[in-house]
């Protein structure tokens, strides 16, 4: 078959030739465009936080590189007494919030909302309940370490009947806490209610990706609000990563639907042209 459809190319016109080359490349241009646009018509969450922008020359071009802020590790105990840091949870997304066990406000509410959210991440109809721990860990950080100690934040959790596996309230030293509130995670930033240095009460949930950059802030009051943010976690969760190299032509490889329809498309222009051939002789 391959040595029949080499001679048959080489006996072939240039504008046969050139009819066959464009019904291969048609299917493969039209997939990628596709692919293409309905890359571009995806919102991804932006990121938020800008340290700085660096002006480098690049083939003789002048060009601008932004440099966004990676939040920083830091170590505190969670509410089953294991000391933490933040960042060993490698290759996952957070949402965070800050709260304390005493808030008659505020902080319940955002509890409960921050339930539900984990709950949206059960493996589906898993009947025991088992929370898909690969994808996002929650952490709530108490704004009242003072009180908030581990023996009451897990007391705390147990009475909203928060899942351990992904979840982690912590406590420690309050000046880490709310160095990591406002150096790290900028909660005073982009920020319509006002949020004291001096006790961080906050509705906020502050999402970060796996790379550690904030990605967006939300009102954990607000379902439509909470409603992006789960959104916007399943974004992150398919977000290619730029280091590595395209897959496109892997993926057109792969794509066995494509390629019989390239072979149909040969075929039938074989069989016309061969027509063509017998009525001109």
């Amino acid at each position: 078959m391959v040595a029949f459809l080499l001679s048959y190319f080489c006996s072939m016109n240039k504008k046969a030739l050139l009819g066959l080359v464009v019904a291969l490349l048609i299917p493969i241009l039209s997939y990628l465009v596709l692919k293409y646009n309905s890359d571009r018509a995806i919102d991804m969450p932006r990121k938020y936080l800008l340290d700085t922008v660096v002006t480098k020359i690049v083939k003789g071009k002048e060009t601008e590189d932004s440099i966004w802020h990676i939040t920083k590790n830091i170590h505190l105990l969670n509410q089953l007494g294991d000391t933490v840091r933040l960042f060993d949870k490698r290759g996952k997304i957070f949402v965070v919030d800050f709260m304390f066990t005493s808030c008659g406000s505020i902080c319940p509410r955002l509890t409960s909302n921050m339930v539900k959210l984990q709950q949206s991440f059960i493996r589906g109809g898993d009947v025991r309940n088992k929370i898909d721990t690969s994808i996002v860990q929650f952490i709530s950080f108490t704004v009242d370490p003072q009180r908030d100690s581990v023996s009451v934040l897990k007391d705390y959790a147990d009475k909203f009947k928060v899942s351990h596996d992904n979840w982690w309230m912590l406590t420690g030293n309050r000046d880490s806490i709310y160095q990591f509130a406002f150096e790290e995670l900028k909660v005073d930033k982009f920020s319509i209610e006002p949020i004291s240095p001096d006790f961080v009460h906050t509705s906020r949930f502050i999402l970060i990706d796996k790379d550690r950059y904030v990605r967006g802030y939300y009102n954990g009051l607000d379902s439509s609000s909470i409603k992006k943010l789960a959104r916007d976690i399943g974004l992150l969760m398919l977000e290619k990563d730029k280091k590595v190299p395209s897959t496109v032509f892997r993926q057109i490889i792969d794509l066995s639907w494509l390629w019989l329809l390239i072979v149909c498309a040969v075929i039938f222009f074989m069989v016309y042209m061969n027509g063509r051939r017998k009525i001109n002789g």
